[in-house]
């Protein structure tokens, strides 16, 4: 990282960043480009590592890119605003945000309440009563980070 003064270096800071982000996006391998996708997600600390629950369809192009490869990048960032500097006519961005890899795989029909619970509790706070009948119609895939780092620049007021 370039600017070591804005780096996250701290685990617990980096959980935290991420537990106030609203969407991760995830790159998958897809030959000649990479294919990123927008989604919401779920984070869980499962021995000692971050882990990533995503849902979705039944079928898609990210699921046939994860069989092919199932190694995967991510970004996520909060904490947006746009700090404008009139009297020096420039403008800069405050942010948090982290990066990382990891290896995507697909839950197994067992597997996919749990980790759609994760995912709620990180957008609902309180339990919410979802309903269950859409697990049968819904893929669940996790993604265990292997590296990732924070970044936080705030403007000095």
């Amino acid at each position: 990282m370039r600017r070591k003064d804005r780096e996250i270096k701290d685990f617990d800071e980096i959980v935290k960043v991420i537990e106030k982000c609203e969407i991760c996006r995830l790159a998958l391998y897809d030959e000649e480009y990479p294919y990123i996708l927008p989604l919401n997600f779920g984070m869980a600390l499962e021995n000692g590592k971050i882990v990533l629950y995503f849902h979705g369809a039944l079928e898609g192009k990210k699921y046939d890119l994860i069989a092919v490869n199932n190694k995967a990048g991510f970004e996520m960032d909060c904490e947006t605003k746009l700090v404008t500097i009139l009297e020096d006519g420039n403008c800069t961005m405050e942010y948090e945000s982290v990066v990382g890899t990891g290896k995507v795989e697909i839950l197994p029909d067992e597997e996919k309440e749990r980790a759609l619970d994760i995912l709620m509790k990180h957008y609902h706070k309180e339990d919410f009563p979802y309903n269950k009948a859409v697990i049968p119609r819904t893929r669940v895939f996790r993604l265990t980070v292997e590296s990732c780092t924070g970044k936080r620049r705030r403007k000095n007021r």
